[in-house]
């Protein structure tokens, strides 16, 4: 198909993005759409008319759905496809009544639960012979059949009880034509509701859901596929809707996406067809990048046989319903896999990725310094002197940082010390300080410095605080380096103030990496970022 017919096909069918601005950001993050209302996933089934349903039609429906024994499996069908129209037909009031009914009319029978743990207690173990050892009565190991079997037996009752009732829905669901996008949805909208009500009902429903798309979305469940220019056009309209780190500006930028120099792979199921779960976008370089501009405006691309780094630079989520699943970590083992088989002069496997938590996270600890300074601040008798290297934020900025930072700063913003200049640049709506080149020089290691503190210290439950780097991290990554200035964008100085950060995956080194991670939190790094962190950097 010609790039006329097939730009013409997917206008047709989507609203293009607005051209993105200069240094637009782009970098490996697991992101997911915003879009999860009643209009946006009515539009994932066409096939579906829009139809008005009431709240207590859709409610019989799930109920008949779950209690229509198995054999009358035409009726269960029927009742299903009910529900998913009138479910997509709610409004996000209507979901979450819903959902609260399922959560709590639907969950473990307890009285049954009950009855079945009593009569497991009143047993009682048979007296065993002597002969039996220390080590298997200390395991509860019994010899007596006849026991044992009343002992099954009501271990397996106390299983089935266990289960709460929405397990049936939920496997009658899956198995269902477009059964699995619609418990994708459900789950989008409970993730929604949970924000707001945090009840212990829900969460045990969304846990119990997450286990089971878990378990359906296994990698042998799931079609790697590389997506081209040649895919249909409803495909393509998806790749432009669903890229959620960096906008599309135009046809020709997706065509470029899908071109020489450039991959991208879509990890698919047969129950949702033609729409990718989760895809990747690939740049073939001939090093690691150092700014986003360095993929974006590399024109030409480099030449496929002289590339020997391929850099991941987007990683886009479809289905806000599977936030907390991660896809993410199989397809980027896949694709590592596929491109080190088709091309054997690709050595390095990298990411170039923003931090966006970063400045969040400083600006906090910003504040936090300049609240507990007030008082000392207060007690200066000459109210214009500029105070240098207090107690309080010695371990923020050294000294001769926060001088620099003054007076190169002040012109920009008010302060009366270089801190309070930093909180009130990064604070600020605008990005003009990124263009001072006497200020960018003045910030240029007291940023870098506390942005590998960031990334190398700061956790939670032992994982680190960003979320982006806890991605890399889990799946095996070191991070490699620290980029200054690498995205220039409005989005990118207000999350990180500019600064991205280069993961590789060292493939010999992969499993063992995520291992650390995992069990003690150990983040591997290389020589440099540590020798960064210890030591002042150089301009």
């Amino acid at each position: 198909m010609s790039l006329f017919r097939k730009g013409l096909a997917v206008l047709m069918r989507i609203p293009m993005k607005a051209a993105a601005t200069s240094g637009q950001q782009l970098a490996t993050t697991p992101p997911f759409p915003p879009t999860n209302d009643a209009s946006s996933s009515a539009n994932f089934f066409e096939s579906y008319p829009s139809r008005k349903v009431a709240l207590n039609d859709v409610k019989e429906w799930m109920h008949a759905s779950i209690s229509i024994p198995s054999d009358k499996i035409e009726f269960v069908d029927a009742n299903l496809e009910e529900f998913s129209k009138g479910y997509l037909s709610l409004p996000q009031e209507g979901r979450r009544k819903l959902l609260l009914v399922l959560a709590r009319d639907y969950d473990v029978n307890r009285a049954r639960v009950r009855e079945l743990m009593v009569q497991y207690l009143n047993l009682g173990f048979p007296q065993e012979p002597e002969s039996i050892s220390e080590d298997e009565q200390s395991r509860g190991r019994v010899r007596d059949e006849a026991f044992l079997a009343s002992c099954y037996r009501t271990e397996r009752n106390l299983r089935i009880a266990l289960k709460p009732m929405y397990d049936v829905f939920f496997e009658r669901l899956n198995a269902h034509p477009g059964g699995l996008k619609i418990l994708a949805v459900l789950r989008a909208d409970l993730l929604s509701v949970i924000e707001k009500e945090k009840l212990p009902s829900l969460r045990a429903l969304d846990l119990y859901l997450k286990e089971k798309l878990i378990t359906w979305l296994s990698p042998a469940a799931l079609h790697l596929h590389q997506i081209t220019w040649d895919d249909p056009a409803s495909l393509l309209e998806k790749i432009v809707a669903y890229e959620a780190v960096h906008p599309i500006r135009s046809l020709q930028d997706l065509r470029r996406r899908l071109s020489t120099g450039r991959r991208c792979f879509g990890y698919f199921h047969s129950a949702i067809p033609g729409e990718p779960l989760i895809f990747i976008e690939v740049a073939l370089l001939k090093e690691v990048a150092k700014a986003i501009q360095e993929v974006l405006w590399d024109d030409p691309p480099c030449l496929e046989n002289e590339a020997t780094c391929a850099l991941f630079y987007s990683i886009s989520s479809t289905q806000p319903g599977l936030s907390g699943i991660n896809l993410g970590k199989f397809l980027i083992k896949r694709v590592i896999e596929l491109v080190r088989r088709d091309m054997p002069n690709i050595t390095v496997f990298a990411t170039l990725s923003p931090i966006p938590g970063y400045v969040q996270w400083l600006l906090s600890k910003l504040a936090s310094h300049l609240k507990l300074g007030e008082e000392e601040t207060e007690n200066e008798t000459d109210s214009s002197e500029i105070v240098f290297s207090s107690t309080l934020n010695e371990h923020v900025l050294l000294p001769e940082e926060e001088r620099m930072i003054y007076e190169s700063g002040k012109a920009l913003a008010d302060g009366n010390s270089g801190i309070e200049i930093l909180y009130n640049i990064l604070s600020s709506t605008n990005s003009e300080w990124s263009k001072s080149d006497c200020l960018l020089s003045a910030l240029k290691r007291p940023l870098m410095r506390l942005c590998i503190r960031y990334l190398l210290e700061k956790k939670k439950r032992g994982k680190t605080l960003d979320a982006v780097a806890n991605f890399h991290l889990q799946n095996g990554a070191i991070i490699e380096r620290i980029n200054w200035m690498a995205d220039t964008s409005e989005r990118g100085i207000k999350q990180s103030a500019g600064i991205m950060v280069n993961y590789v995956y060292s493939l010999e080194k992969i499993e063992e990496n995520a291992m650390a991670y995992f069990s003690t939190g150990h983040i591997n790094a290389s020589s440099n970022i540590y020798q960064c962190f210890q030591e002042p950097m150089e301009e």
